[in-house]
């Protein structure tokens, strides 16, 4: 996942990582047409639930079902289609793979305007991951609780996921 300026390295379970088959990185989508054809294959069992994305460093959006277990893509979107038109309904940096923080929605935006959807002002549903520096365990923040719950460890403000980056 690409937040302008920050490229997100897979940071997930090894195992996981292991099983990404070859094409399995998302349907590539830059344009209305792009995702009309894409939605249009979609069944009904699919389009009920969310999808998941990522925006690569190309700043394009790719698209898969979210039971297509790869980790090529990212966060977690789902769409509306009201009044003739489709929209982001919700969309979140919800990743467990590569723990976006919540300032990669300055790359998502320009991405979803590019597709000519309706969207949010921002995610729909916030995920802070912080790793801990004592464990280096990963770790979703609930209710601006910033203490690693299983080693009372204080955890940092600012996003340290990758310490790569």
């Amino acid at each position: 996942m690409n937040a302008r300026g920050r490229s997100y390295r897979y940071v997930g379970p090894a195992d996981l990582e292991a099983a990404v088959r070859p094409g399995s990185g998302g349907c590539r989508i830059s344009s209305a047409a792009d995702f009309g054809s894409w939605v249009a294959e979609r069944s009904a069992a699919e389009l009920a639930e969310p999808f998941t994305f990522v925006v690569g460093t190309d700043s394009m959006m790719r698209l898969a079902p979210r039971r297509s277990e790869h980790v090529a893509c990212a966060g977690e979107i789902s769409f509306i289609h009201e009044a003739g038109r489709w929209a982001v309904g919700e969309v979140s940096n919800q990743s467990t793979g590569y723990c976006p923080d919540v300032s990669s929605w300055s790359a998502v935006a320009p991405a979803l305007d590019g597709t000519e959807l309706g969207r949010p002002s921002d995610f729909t549903y916030e995920v802070v991951f912080r790793r801990c520096p004592e464990c280096q365990e990963h770790n979703i923040v609930r209710e601006d609780d910033f203490v690693y719950v299983f080693c009372g460890s204080d955890l940092p403000r600012s996003w340290n996921v990758d310490p790569a980056v």
